[in-house]
């Protein structure tokens, strides 16, 4: 198989396909695997590129399973044990013999995923988020999160993002190889942005796709337990509770800000400038659009 190692300062970011993986939280073997896996109607895969809404999805769908009822899954666990990722090791072997529903979460990009998907089987949601945020977002993380390098700053950072040198990969290369294979799924293809304008809209269109008929006061109470702020205050959903191994907690919390257009408290405007470039080459093809401000909401 086409893999090898790339030295970081204190990790190694293994390559497999091109795609960057994390040594000791990942087996390329096993995620080879993921693509042959049998999937169920029943399932549901969120899908998103690293800083994008994963575990707001996470605490959204385990609230819609329990028709709004907090104490129903603030009793069981961790929501990344009850809604977890499907490529850390040993977690394709427990999906396997799980029962339905079966809620997974993923960074991966679209090669690696079950070849079922495009055969309607399942169901995805793919989370974008405007990608200057996910980079500043990213960054934080990165000097938070025990598993992955510490920049040496921020610009640093940002040319290892801009190269894709980061787990995830190409933001570009994940998000237009998704969103190009929308039509052959079960895909609801929403926006982080598009979240915070208007959560209850988003949380009514994910309960369409999973077939949920809830009251409007379930629906409400999903939407309650599901704001930045309510999330914060849950150990179970904000990751409060994650070993010291993976998470640094006295550098920073998981939940950070949760908002529009932080960039524009990190990038230069040479930064700026360049990514701008960037993204018109890469995404001018795709009819994406992003909220970039919060004052761009109208």
């Amino acid at each position: 198989m086409e893999t090898d190692e790339v030295q970081t300062q204190t990790h190694d970011l293994v390559l497999h396909r091109g795609f960057g993986l994390i040594s000791g939280i990942h087996d390329p073997e096993d995620v080879e695997q993921i693509y042959d896996l049998e999937v169920r109607d029943s399932d549901v895969f969120v899908v998103t590129y690293p800083k994008s809404g994963t575990i707001w999805m996470q605490q959204i769908l385990l609230l819609i399973e329990a028709k709004g009822d907090l104490t129903a899954i603030s009793q069981e666990g961790n929501n990344s044990d009850l809604v977890p990722w499907i490529e850390l090791k040993g977690n394709r072997e427990a999906f396997i013999v799980a029962p339905s529903p079966r809620l997974r979460v993923s960074h991966l990009q679209y090669k690696f995923m079950p070849a079922a998907l495009s055969r309607r089987k399942g169901k995805v949601i793919y989370v974008a988020r405007n990608p200057k945020d996910v980079l500043v977002s990213y960054f934080h993380f990165h000097n938070f999160a025990n598993m992955l390098e510490t920049p040496k700053d921020f610009d640093d950072f940002f040319e290892k993002f801009m190269a894709a040198r980061v787990f995830g990969g190409s933001w570009f290369e994940h998000v237009k190889t998704w969103y190009s294979h929308s039509d052959d799924m079960n895909m609801l293809f929403i926006t982080y942005e598009e979240m915070i304008q208007d959560l209850p809209s988003v949380v009514k269109r994910i309960s369409g796709l999973l077939g949920k008929d809830l009251t409007e006061e379930q629906l409400a109470d999903v939407v309650k337990h599901s704001t930045f702020k309510n999330m914060k205050k849950i150990p179970q959903a904000s990751y409060e509770q994650v070993s010291d191994d993976l998470l640094n907690h006295s550098q920073g919390r998981f939940m950070r800000k949760g908002t529009i257009g932080d960039w524009k408290n990190h990038f230069t405007v040479a930064q700026s400038e360049r990514f701008d470039e960037a993204f018109h080459r890469e995404m001018q093809d795709f009819p994406l659009s992003f909220i970039w401000d919060l004052r761009d909401i109208k």
